[in-house]
């Protein structure tokens, strides 16, 4: 039984737990072994939490034993994205400004895990202050697919992603800025959402840019998605912009789809990979076959919509990223002759390049002459993509369409230029700037034997209908492959 704990679904490991065939504590030394084995060619984990997870473990078997009632999750491990902040554990957000940082609080994410009964076995890798795309940037480790350790798992929750596909946790948490966490998902196979804004509360989130970023749950099934994210989503007093949520995320689930109208963008292929291409046709073509209706959609303007969300998340990353500056918070150089020398060391030493870069662009789009030019422009198109979105789904329910052009690259010494790497992420910025939610599932094989990603997207709070659509999906392929 043990040996097959990372093939099993949440759902699985929990009615596992629940009618004692296999104790919380033998679920945990499980997967720590499982890191131990695999995370050295994988580079997923910053901090692996193995004593405390144990202990965790033994406090939840003990009142398992003692008969108290339990949450389903409890005994259930997890990883986090390390700009989620822990408890006495290090959250590093990969950077060397935060290398020496221990929060004196959790992430109300973490506290809602930790309540269900979850246990935390480490914190993940990603790419810098969550800006990049490959976990590159990392000034800690880089990376790499568990389907191809020559390839790319995604950025910038990369970690996360990459140990959900190992088999090291049965759920991640990652945080979605600009696809963040459907990039990584879609390039290593597994399943990631990102809410709608406000759905969970990003209180303890080290924070890029917080009108755009949500967290959200990486998982291996639909299932199992909806059910993380049942447990981290609703109202928190920390968080203003958080909403009270009383939907239960998997409740239509079993449904079919017959009679669903599917809007499919068909422009948008014609920028992305024959493979890609090919594998959203059939994710529509049986969706057709499922009795869903297949009916043309037109995007927003891509291209300004992606300049609009690289204006405004930097604009609000520069204004965030001002507080390290080795006085408040972040990294201290060893010597300075005057305060000035010592915040310019500071952020010159603790900053990586694409960080910095972000920074500059940021700061520009804010001064006096960037405000008028780029940063009220940016708005305006925020605005106009909301506003064309609601007449999208006017029209139908839901929107299918690619995660990424490509399936997963390979590591190369010779890094993309960042126009080329920004201009991947025309697509799933859409979610971002309009706060709307989109799932990413997989949905075929690409170039060298790699995962296709489909992105799944809907109006405000349609959650339940995006799990459905994509549980349909799932649950067709899985028969399809039983026969």
């Amino acid at each position: 039984m043990s040996s097959q704990f990372h093939h099993m679904s949440i759902s699985e490991l929990s009615r596992g737990l629940m009618e004692k065939n296999f104790s919380s504590e033998e679920l945990i030394r499980f997967f720590l072994e499982r890191i131990d084995n695999t995370d050295k060619d994988i580079g997923a984990f910053i901090t692996v939490c193995g004593d405390e997870a144990i202990k965790a473990a033994r406090n939840i078997d003990s009142k398992r034993t003692a008969g108290e009632e339990l949450s389903p999750l409890a005994g259930i491990p997890f990883g986090a994205k390390d700009n989620i902040c822990t408890l006495g554990i290090a959250t590093t957000c990969a950077s060397r400004m935060l290398s020496d940082y221990v929060p004196p609080y959790s992430a109300t994410v973490i506290d809602k895990l930790k309540a269900a009964g979850c246990i935390l076995l480490g914190k993940l890798n990603m790419d810098e202050f969550a800006m990049g795309s490959a976990t590159d940037t990392s000034a800690i480790k880089i990376t790499k697919n568990p389907l191809d350790t020559q390839r790319v798992p995604g950025g910038s929750s990369g970690g996360s992603a990459a140990a959900v596909a190992a088999g090291s946790v049965p759920f991640a948490l990652g945080s979605d800025t600009g696809g963040s966490v459907r990039q990584p998902a879609a390039f290593c196979g597994v399943v990631g959402i990102k809410p709608t804004y406000g759905t969970v509360s990003r209180y303890g989130l080290v924070a890029f840019a917080p009108s755009l970023e949500q967290i959200g749950p990486l998982t291996a099934d639909v299932r199992s998605n909806a059910l993380i994210l049942q447990a981290i989503s609703g109202r928190d007093q920390k968080d203003a912009t958080s909403l009270e949520m009383n939907t239960d995320f998997s409740c239509d689930l079993e449904k079919d789809i017959k009679g669903l109208r599917i809007g499919l963008p068909t422009s948008c292929l014609s920028v992305v990979h024959k493979d890609v291409k090919d594998a959203i046709l059939g994710a529509a073509e049986r969706f057709g076959e499922l009795g869903a209706e297949i009916v043309e959609a037109k995007l927003p303007d891509t291209e300004k919509a992606l300049a609009a969300y690289y204006i405004i998340s930097s604009a609000e990353a520069s204004s965030n990223l001002a507080r390290f500056d080795g006085v408040r918070y972040g990294h201290r150089p060893e010597k300075f002759e005057n305060t000035d020398e010592l915040l310019v060391k500071s952020r010159t030493e603790g900053f990586g390049d694409e960080v910095k870069r972000r920074i500059m662009l940021g700061t520009y789009a804010l001064s006096r002459e960037g405000r008028e030019t780029y940063y009220k422009r940016a708005l305006a198109v925020r605005s106009a993509v909301r506003y064309e979105f609601e007449r999208i789904f006017s029209d139908c329910d839901c929107m299918i369409m690619p995660v990424s052009p490509t399936v997963a690259y390979k590591i190369s010494n010779k890094k993309k230029m960042p126009l080329e790497i920004y201009k991947e992420d025309s697509l799933c910025v859409l979610a971002n700037i309009s706060g709307l939610p989109a799932l990413s599932v997989p949905c075929g094989m690409g170039e060298g034997g790699m995962p296709v990603g489909m992105q799944i997207m809907g109006k405000a709070f349609s959650e339940p209908l995006l799990y459905r659509v994509a549980y349909a999906f799932e649950q067709s392929r899985e028969r399809e492959a039983g026969q």
